[in-house]
């Protein structure tokens, strides 16, 4: 895919994976999802695999292994894929139609609207604007302001 320089990753298989005991993974997948999801750490632009490893009290290879494990996806898509879920509410609710796109991945956590777009069309297959426009254009009765070009 040339759009947004996406490119498929290969599959590795790390042997640190297989060593990490299921119960432990279990209990652990549990404690991610209630920092990133629940206390909504994914909003936070600086929040990285190192600051979840030390406020659970292990290492980046550990929480590496449980996310690739448990969520078939590295830390990076995970935490952006709690990013774009709140970016299509936002995207589609009338009270946030004037926002710009920037304002928005501002809100979800994104450091820039580059990463943003391009984790967007990455998970969604279309950019942010084009699946505010096809909401819009499925509920005629919500429209929009234009957005304003700065």
């Amino acid at each position: 895919m040339t759009k947004y320089n996406i490119t498929e990753k290969k599959e590795k298989e790390a042997a640190y994976r297989s060593l990490v005991n299921p119960r432990l993974m279990d209990e652990m997948r549990e404690k991610i999802l209630n920092i990133i999801v629940m206390q909504k750490k994914y909003k936070d632009k600086d929040y990285s695999a190192k600051k979840l490893a030390e406020d659970l009290g292990t290492n980046t290879r550990y929480i590496s292994a449980v996310v690739n494990v448990r969520f078939h996806m590295n830390y990076t898509s995970f935490v952006n894929k709690f990013r774009i879920e709140e970016a299509m509410t936002i995207l589609v609710d009338r009270r946030y139609q004037s926002l710009r796109m920037e304002e928005v991945s501002d809100m979800v956590g994104f450091a820039n609207r580059q990463s943003f777009y391009a984790s967007f069309y990455k998970l969604m297959r279309m950019t942010p604007r084009e699946y505010r426009l096809k909401h819009l254009a499925q509920h005629p009765s919500e429209k929009a302001k234009p957005e304003k070009k700065r």
